[in-house]
């Protein structure tokens, strides 16, 4: 019994080290994201390097639409948090910068580890982000 404690202990940690990380820069600020382990994730991750131009929507998010897209499961996640990083229908990037209650439904991407300074880099209006792998 006490063998599976440590199995299932040395599973979670591997997963915890595992995950995938990349960056991204805001107006030169750099800010830090783990990726989710899905196919959206790991799509989103193939289009890297990406430069794009984010749009203001409601004062708590910045998005853009992409050209194609990419795999989506969506879901209602309830709540959004500063610093995730969503998929909207299929082919719109969607970075939240305010944490709140939400109906719609997305497929998550990844998310923002340190979203001190989150808000500040995105400003009001439109921002120019690079995502880098």
């Amino acid at each position: 019994m006490d063998d599976n404690i440590y199995s299932n202990k040395n599973t979670v940690l591997n997963s915890i080290s595992s995950s995938i990380t990349m960056k991204i820069l805001i107006n030169s600020t750099a800010f830090q994201i783990d990726l989710e382990k899905n196919e959206t994730g790991k799509a989103f991750q193939s289009m890297l390097p990406l430069k794009i131009t984010m749009e203001d929507l409601h004062s708590n998010e910045k998005y853009h639409y992409l050209n194609g897209s990419l795999p989506s499961n969506p879901i209602n996640p309830n709540q959004i948090n500063a610093g995730d990083i969503m998929l909207y229908e299929d082919n719109c990037i969607v970075i939240f910068y305010k944490s709140f209650q939400t109906l719609y439904r997305y497929t998550k991407i990844g998310h923002i580890t340190q979203i001190e300074g989150l808000a500040a880099a995105l400003g009001k209006g439109k921002v120019i982000v690079d995502f880098l792998n």
